[in-house]
């Protein structure tokens, strides 16, 4: 029941307007219903009388629908032409080939009248016809690395027709080789190496060529296998060949190769080695460019060593115009090369050959089904200032870009269909471009015209006596009155040469200025502006505004994508930037997760141009920016442990800025914020900016570091044991003094001692101790 009562919000939002593009209406020079009508798609015109206030500019009758409505203006005094969609031709579409023409796109024409910068939509669809012909022209590399793989494509054409027969009972196949330009550097010019460019041993070589048409379409087995058998290997010097020169004649001398018109056309162009494309040519002197058209007399082309190869453009465009679609069958040395230049090639295929060639018929059979199961719908011969966009409708739809539709994996019979929009950007007449599938003849022919004129300026419906709304001194034209001679005014109530000129002057200008900015003339109370030097005229209600100032790009007013109104550039749809310069555009600015410059600035002109302090390219870091791990900690402590000035009000100051997280262990290689919290412990955290400027995420180390509690006992124990070793310190210090103080004195006293003279002379009053002992036995004797 809820679900339901949401469906049915949202069906009449959709139906008030909320869901879908604002209308809105940009005037600039409005005089007229048909001035309003050129102003843009959503400019409606009110004809209703007395609609404006006397003195009121008649511009205000141009506005949105709504704001008229809104304004007091009745439904049916509203002028607004619509878009129209015509069916000229829908034959219905075939089921399958029998001989005649079949029908694989409908509708085949149809006319539309647009209102400028109105979209209008239709419908096209489109079916593969079961048996639909198939041409395919068989286009080998005969130079001489192609010896052993010419031996294996003689004994093809069997294989081939078994295969075409699967796909249609109505194929052709034709032949035809290249090598190069039979000019140096290309190719030995030597008059014997032109005639015999292989090997000396080889006796079966052909003489050198730049390209040969072999065989036209042909729906035999035998003339194929009979033509091809006769074909031998031939030569020339550098690797690349002249592959393009080739492709090039193979498709614009349709009546020589045999192309039919009802057919998938294919050319199967098999190679080993890189190709020459334009300017190479100057390498030989040959400096004229590539004609695009055919050249072919006797089955050889003419203006090889004359004419330059041509470019992948002009290869693109012509393959392109004449519904061929090229298989590129080449080795794996040269896979990449032709990838890319497959990726310039509307709907072509590359496929790799096997060393000998021999699964080529294979190769060919599935780059088919991959190219005939995709259609890809687009447009020719585009007018200028017309848009098209087309949105696939089948169940394996692409989109790759407004320029085409692309659906696939059709299958035979299987009927898909496309939503076409077409929108005029200026008014023209009798324009027509064509949509049609690549590869494919079937073409719709659209034929485009502009309404932008308002029904009320036919002269017929004018009325032709003088209306009371106009005082009877004028005719109502589109709701505004159109005055007779000698009158105006926007009743017609001013005759020309009233006296109370003061007053209407005052009207026309500011106080202190010039009466209608230098510009106009001041008529009744109104300004009536003069042109410019180039025929465009002012505007304003004081003639203040012109449309020839505006910035210009590349010498052009509002870079061609624009117009100036009053000095500034209205783009058109698509276009950006004070002078309508750049296309419109975010490529650019999309970050990985989808966002526009990470929300920290806008995209203008598929630049970020961010808000400061962020840096280019799309405003991701911060130049000169606080560190978000100090601006951010007051948070991070109220978030994750309720601590810190914030705790009292955490949701209110923190929640909008701040996505958090607890967890029990942070990533490995991101940046981590370490702070000290109000209780000195520190907290860990990650912090992830995401869009905006003010919008984190954050990751919390759920563990606080905090120091240990001091221990008492081991404080007062090393307290008491530094007193004492400091006392021990000091005595030990005190008796390394005195002792340096007694060893100073004593060397003093050393001295002193051995300066003195009396120390080494004899006292007088000293006597010498002296003790005599006899032997009173001895005689002397």
């Amino acid at each position: 029941m809820d679900l339901c009562v949401l469906y049915l919000l949202l069906f009449l939002m959709g139906r008030n307007g909320l869901c879908q593009q604002e209308e809105v209406c940009t005037k600039s020079l409005v005089n007229s219903c048909g001035d309003c009508i050129r102003s843009g798609p959503y400019c409606v015109w009110c004809q209703q009388l007395n609609f404006t206030k006397p003195g009121e500019q008649e511009a205000v009758r141009c506005d949105t629908q709504a704001r008229l409505i809104e304004r007091g203006c009745q439904t049916e005094e509203i002028i607004s032409p619509r878009n129209d969609v015509s069916v000229v031709k829908a034959d219905p579409l075939s089921d399958a080939f029998n001989q005649k023409e079949p029908v694989q796109l409908s509708p085949q024409k149809i006319n539309l009248e647009l209102r400028p910068g109105l979209p209008s939509k239709f419908t096209v669809s489109f079916k593969r016809v079961e048996g639909y012909p198939v041409d395919l022209y068989y286009l080998m590399d005969l130079s001489y690395s192609m010896k052993d793989d010419l031996e294996n494509v003689k004994e093809l054409g069997q294989d081939l027709f078994v295969a075409l027969s699967k796909i249609t009972q109505f194929a052709q196949i034709g032949f035809g080789a290249f090598v190069d330009k039979t000019v140096l550097p290309y190719t030995n010019t030597n008059k014997e190496k032109l005639q015999k460019p292989c090997d000396e041993n080889d006796n079966y070589c052909q003489a050198a060529f730049g390209y040969r048409h072999v065989l036209s379409m042909t729906p035999k087995r035998e003339e194929f296998r009979d033509e091809v058998t006769k074909q031998f290997i031939s030569g020339n010097l550098d690797s690349p060949e002249g592959s393009l020169d080739a492709m090039m004649q193979a498709v614009v001398c349709g009546d020589k190769i045999g192309w039919r018109n009802s057919s998938t056309r294919l050319i199967v162009l098999t190679t080993d080695a890189g190709f020459h494309m334009a300017g190479d040519g100057k390498l030989a002197g040959i400096l004229e460019p590539n004609d695009e058209q055919c050249h072919m007399e006797n089955n050889l082309y003419t203006k090889s060593i004359d004419m330059d190869y041509p470019s992948v453009g002009q290869l693109a465009m012509q393959l392109e115009k004449n519904n061929i679609q090229p298989i590129f069958a080449v080795t794996k040395n040269v896979e990449n090369v032709y990838k890319e230049l497959s990726k310039m090639i509307p709907k072509s295929e590359v496929g790799v050959l096997s060393a000998d060639s021999k699964n080529v018929v294979g190769l060919i059979e599935s780059a088919y089904n991959r190219l005939s199961s995709k259609v890809t719908l687009t447009h020719d011969n585009l007018p200028e200032n017309v848009r098209v966009v087309y949105t696939p409708k089948c169940n394996h739809a692409q989109q790759s870009g407004d320029s085409e539709g692309v659906c696939d994996n059709v299958k035979v019979g299987e009927e898909i269909s496309f939503d076409v929009e077409v929108t005029a950007k200026s008014c023209m007449e009798g324009k027509t471009f064509t949509i049609r599938p690549l590869g494919i003849r079937d073409t719709l022919t659209v034929t485009l015209s502009t309404n932008c004129k308002c029904p009320c300026d036919d002269p017929n419906k004018i009325d032709k006596i003088d209306h009371p709304h106009c005082k009877g001194k004028g005719k109502v034209h589109c709701g505004i009155c159109s005055c007779n001679e000698g009158f105006i005014g926007q009743f017609c109530e001013c005759a020309i040469g009233d006296k109370d000129e003061r007053t209407l002057r005052a009207s026309c200008q500011r106080p202190n200025g010039t009466e209608c900015e230098g510009r106009g003339d001041c008529v009744c109370g109104r300004c009536i502006c003069h042109t410019t030097e180039s025929g465009n005229s002012y505007h304003g209600n004081l003639c203040e505004c012109d449309d020839e100032h505006c910035e210009k790009f590349e010498n052009q007013l509002c870079g061609g994508h624009g117009r100036c109104n009053c000095g500034t550039c209205e783009c058109d749809p698509g276009y950006e930037g004070s002078a309508c310069q750049c296309k419109v555009s975010k490529e650019l600015c999309l970050t990985p997760n989808n966002t526009v410059c990470y929300g920290r600035g806008r995209c203008e002109c598929n630049r970020c141009l961010c808000k400061e302090g962020y840096q280019h390219p799309r405003c991701q870091k911060c130049l000169g920016c606080p560190d978000a791990c100090q601006t951010k900690q007051n948070c991070i402590e109220c978030l994750g442990f309720e601590l810190g000035p914030f705790k009292k009000n955490c949701s209110l100051q923190c929640s909008k800025s701040i996505y958090h997280e607890m967890v029990d262990q942070l990533p490995e290689q991101s940046k981590k914020c370490r702070q000290k919290d109000p209780e000195n412990c520190w907290i860990t955290f990650v912090l992830e900016q995401l869009v905006g400027e003010d919008n984190y995420k954050a990751e919390i180390l759920k563990q606080r570091d905090c120091p240990e509690p001091p221990n008492v006992v081991a404080i007062i124990a090393g307290s008491v044991a530094s007193v004492i070793l400091i006392g021990l310190l000091l005595l030990m210090l005190l008796k390394l003094l005195f002792y340096m103080k007694d060893l100073k004195e004593f060397k003093k006293f050393e001295n002193e001692k051995k300066k003195s003279k009396w120390a080494e002379a004899d006292n007088p009053l000293f006597q010498d101790a002296t003790t005599t002992v006899q032997n009173p036995t001895f005689t002397g004797e």
